[in-house]
């Protein structure tokens, strides 16, 4: 019990840093308004499409609107890495404003339904920006790895309250109203959304296109399909993250097919059955408060996606109101478990470069897998029934999870950041202003290694590529034979070989034993130039250095 007061102590702790960071503040506060926009608009379609063509109506729209973004987002995502993420999420918001306002047109002119359908999917399409451009921005914002834990949080909160509020709201509207003016609300949601983003200020200047190295437009599309290939980690993250939304497809369908047909709730039990996610989604944001600070999100994670699909075959036993709001409302806690652990999981394992298009793909397959999953749901209430289709959807993602509790196991016990090494690099001038993701992936590829006292570690003039960072001991930096300065515990060098693609500009040897931590150019070249505070930092290190060089040769 006291460890656990402790932990929430701590969380509660990384809430008020989230809050208190301005930018974060207006991040979470814009996802807030989106993503109430979102549910409802959501609910005011499948409506709209089941009342004009039934379940099969709703399963074709749910594979239009997902399987259009689903080819975009990897296209999308890539300017969340060329461009101000900030201003890609503005024009996202706005783009669907448009989108919406003519669904919304389309319905009061009484326009034919393929038109709402057609702008449904072009609003899934200008979408697909704005998610993975959030997913890479965040980690850049947040000071410390507890404070992107407390912020995934907070950003799995607020979609638990959408989940609630937005279908609520839109079940209310339709009630009273109709799907047009459900359109226009969110559309104003996402306006609000937009204007809270303009006044996130950049973390960084974007780079110059003329600044970067010549990469073609097909490899710039595919690093994140290459990133997430050659990590296993990501691999496993990725398809247990893809099966949940195949679910979750056939969930928005099987939804509609409960509350009108199994349980004849009406219109608004569409709704409120989709507030039941929501509602658990806060209870399960309180049990995910608790992995602020954890290292074992992957059995989090494993857990999550376990208790997402079972409730969703016991409806079928208990096929009565109550019943189906509790155990919706279970798979709420689940899916926050999800989001929180997976996402985190996911930008601590990701590059900073290609994070954006990381997501990309993750948000392509999750498109895919969702307007598959509304395709298929169809099929199952046809073939089994409305009770059998709950069965076969619940038993998917137990099936799949368990056999791969193994390798969730393997990745908490990898994932235990080296804080010594962590310390070293946040004090470090090149590496402080890095975001705490890519601190956490450069400590965990450091290693270690001794010098006695009078051996040489690097000699002037021999090629160079590893950067060092004193971890005990002290060295002395010679250039041309001569002495010019010392180093000791935490100070770095080796950076100049690497960055100028020069030969080593000076000779450094151990005066007592000396501990060191080293990174290869592989690791450290793409993490110091893919940031602007800390390639600035660099050269001023890299300009101090030849300066003391100099003066040390004027003095010769």
């Amino acid at each position: 019990m006291r460890r656990l007061l402790a932990q929430l102590r701590e969380s509660s702790r990384a809430f008020r840093d989230v809050f208190a960071n301005p930018a974060l503040r207006r991040i979470e506060l814009a996802w807030a308004a989106s993503i109430f926009g979102t549910w409802a608009y959501g609910i005011a379609v499948i409506v709209y499409a089941f009342e004009q063509g039934g379940p099969t109506a709703v399963g074709v729209v749910g594979l239009a609107r997902w399987l259009a973004a689903a080819v975009v987002a990897p296209f999308a995502s890539l300017l969340g890495d060329r461009y101000d993420r900030r201003l890609v999420m503005v024009c996202s918001d706005l783009a669907r404003v448009v989108l919406i306002g003519g669904a919304a047109a389309a319905v009061y002119m009484g326009s034919a339904p393929v038109v709402v359908y057609i702008l449904a999917a072009l609003v899934g399409v200008a979408a697909t920006a704005f998610r993975p451009a959030e997913a890479a921005l965040v980690p850049t914002l947040a000071r410390t790895p507890e404070e992107l834990t407390a912020a995934n949080v907070s950003a799995s909160t607020i979609e638990s309250i959408g989940m609630f509020g937005g279908p609520a709201i839109g079940g209310l509207l339709l009630a009273a109203t109709g799907p047009a003016t459900v359109f226009l609300v969110t559309a104003g949601l996402l306006v609000c959304s937009a204007a809270l983003l303009i006044g996130v200020r950049p973390v960084a200047e974007p780079e110059p296109p003329e600044e970067r190295e010549e990469e073609s437009i097909r490899d710039e599309l595919l690093a994140g399909f290459r990133a997430i290939a050659g990590e296993r980690r990501l691999r496993l993250l990725v398809g247990l993250f893809s099966a949940q939304t195949f679910v979750d497809g056939m969930l928005n369908v099987l939804i509609v097919v409960v509350a009108l047909d199994l349980l004849d709730t009406g219109r608004a039990g569409v709704g409120f059955l989709n507030s039941a996610v929501g509602i658990g989604g806060l209870v399960g944001a309180l049990a995910a408060a608790a992995l602020v600070g954890r290292r074992r999100l992957a059995a989090d994670f494993g857990l999550g996606i376990f208790i997402w699909g079972v409730p969703i075959a016991l409806v079928a036993v208990w096929p009565n109101q109550v019943a189906a709001l509790v155990l919706l409302g279970i798979v709420g806690i689940g899916n926050t478990l999800v989001d929180v652990s997976g996402m985190t999981l996911m930008q601590r394992a990701a590059p900073d470069e290609v994070l954006a298009r990381v997501f990309g793909v993750l948000e392509s397959l999750l498109l895919l897998t969702v307007g598959l999953g509304a395709l298929v749901a169809p099929l199952l209430v046809n073939w089994f029934g409305d009770r059998g289709a709950l069965v076969v959807a619940g038993a998917l993602l137990p099936v799949l999870v368990v056999p791969a509790w193994p390798r969730l196991a393997a990745i908490d016990r990898a994932g235990r950041v080296p804080e010594e090494q962590l310390e070293l690099l946040r004090g470090n001038a090149i590496f402080a202003p890095l975001p705490a993701p890519t601190l956490e992936q450069l400590a965990d590829r450091m290693r270690e290694m001794r010098a006695r006292a009078g051996e040489e570690i690097v000699r002037q003039g021999e090629p160079g590529d590893l950067f060092y960072v004193i971890e005990d001991g002290t060295v002395e930096v010679s250039v041309d034979g001569q002495p010019a300065h010392e180093l000791g515990r935490g100070d770095a060098f080796g950076e100049i070989a690497l960055l100028r693609n020069v030969p080593r500009t000076a000779t450094v040897t151990a005066r007592s034993d000396v501990v060191l931590y080293a990174l290869d150019r592989g690791t450290f070249i793409p993490a110091v130039t893919g940031s602007g505070p800390s390639l600035s930092a660099a050269e001023g290190v890299i300009g101090m250095r030849l300066g003391s060089g100099r003066v040390a040769a004027a003095r010769r």
